[in-house]
């Protein structure tokens, strides 16, 4: 049983810094796309970034590319989010995620999702 479990979501003032975390279990994920996305009231969840479990490739949705860095930790099976210069335009339920195979931006595609964590952010 695939479990992913989010962390370290908060209240931070613009400009300012948060990590997230999220922890997977219940298999090796060799060949995995842990990806993260967002979502805020009535409106589609949004791809931030995704990493290769593999090779550790990244990949960055435009609007964070700069200020957002995805990192994995293998040996703790833990995938992190760096938010930097955060905006009250991130502010959103965040989650992470996972697919096996290839990189992609849209939701639907990806088979197991954690529970999210809240980032709020004030102006």
């Amino acid at each position: 049983q695939v479990q992913l479990v989010e962390s370290g979501g908060g209240l931070v003032q613009a400009g300012g810094s948060l990590r997230l975390s999220c922890a997977a279990s219940g298999r090796t994920f060799s060949g995995y796309i842990m990806a993260w996305f967002r979502q805020t009231p009535g409106k589609e969840r949004e791809f931030v970034g995704a990493i290769s479990w593999s090779g550790g490739r990244t990949y960055y949705a435009d609007s964070v590319k700069g200020r957002f860095t995805i990192s994995r930790d293998i040996a703790k099976n833990t995938v992190y989010l760096q938010m930097n210069s955060l905006k009250p335009e991130d502010t959103a339920v965040y989650l992470c995620a996972i697919r096996r195979g290839s990189i992609t931006y849209y939701y639907t595609d990806y088979d197991y999702w954690g529970q999210g964590t809240q980032v709020t952010v004030s102006s």
